[in-house]
């Protein structure tokens, strides 16, 4: 019987190796055939193929965006270079006069967008910590559906909205504070989904912690939350102010436009850089007027350029301390 278990033993010992060096010998299966050689070939003719779609949609994209900038830069950079440009306003300048500054229009256009962000940064960001730290049930969901529905609001339906109240009902005048109301309207839905995602990245622990420590929930939301979620709230308020700097219909609608220098918001027109490059669009036949216009244009790009570097520099010295 002991012959009889060493023989199976032996013809096991046999057996073994032999699959074994049959299974090595084998390639692995594949679904459609090919070897493993062939697939990475497929692999790397995919990966470069993708890699090329990529690099052509990078360029038809950034073709439109450089062509814009090289055509504002090269029509209206002589304007900026003088001292009289950033000193002077309008006032006495006629179209084909060669001349004047957009002091006035800078000034109005930042008053604006002070006012506006004044107003819409508050509402924006309580909002957003309402929906994220506190908002359940009907009003949290009806709340978030309004903001949805501001989002795609277009600014003249906006501007339109303002002047029915302001105007029509109140009987007040088309002035700066009612422009800032209906730029309001378009800032506060692109503060509020920004600093909503922002919060939303800031992980529970830090909130567990801070609670766990018998800190209370409004304490918590400053000290912690905001702070660690700061850097992004202020990149999504200066994206809601690159959107409404630009606006052109409420302006039409609500704030007249006029050569001479004004800063007040409640009485009178009000100047700003749109209002004025559109002021230079009607004379197009005119050269000094159309300098003008793309000079106009170039300084409103500049502007929004400052105030991004500026929120950069925020965010960057703007982290939690420790």
């Amino acid at each position: 019987m002991s012959s009889s278990a060493e023989t199976a033993e032996t013809a096991g010992t046999a057996v073994r190796p032999a699959a074994a060096v049959a299974a090595g010998n084998r390639r692995p299966a594949t679904g459609d055939g090919l070897d493993l050689g062939q697939q990475s070939a497929a692999r790397r003719i995919k990966d470069v193929v993708a890699q090329v779609v990529m690099w052509l949609s990078f360029g038809v994209a950034i073709v439109p965006l450089v062509w814009i900038l090289y055509t504002v830069v090269s029509k209206g950079a002589g304007l900026l270079a003088t001292s009289g440009w950033w000193t002077k306003s309008q006032r006495n300048i006629n179209s084909d006069d060669v001349g004047g500054g957009a002091v006035h229009a800078i000034q109005g256009t930042l008053l604006q967008a002070g006012m506006t962000a004044l107003i819409a940064v508050p509402i924006g960001i309580f909002t957003a910590i309402y929906l994220v730290e506190y908002g359940r049930g009907r009003i949290a969901r009806v709340t978030s559906f309004m903001v949805d529905i501001l989002t795609g609001v277009p600014s003249i339906v906006a501007a339109l909205f303002v002047y029915s109240v302001w105007v029509t009902v109140f009987g007040f005048g088309r002035v700066g504070f009612a422009v800032s109301l209906a730029l309001v309207l378009l800032m506060v839905p692109v503060v509020v989904r920004s600093t909503e995602e922002m919060l939303k990245l800031v992980p529970n622990e830090l909130r567990e912690a801070s609670l766990a420590l018998g800190v209370p929930q409004w304490k918590t939301i400053t000290s912690v939350v905001l702070p660690t979620a700061f850097s992004g709230i202020i990149t999504g308020v200066l994206l809601g102010l690159a959107r409404i700097m630009g606006e052109t219909a409420p302006l039409l609608i609500l704030g007249p436009y006029t050569k001479s220098i004004a800063t007040n918001l409640f009485s009178g027109n009000m100047p700003t850089l749109p209002t004025m490059i559109n002021q230079d669009r009607t004379e197009l036949g005119i050269a000094p007027a159309v300098e003008r216009m793309w000079a106009t244009a170039l300084t409103l790009i500049l502007l929004v350029l400052l105030l991004n570097i500026l929120g950069r520099v925020v965010s960057r010295f703007g982290s939690v301390s420790r």
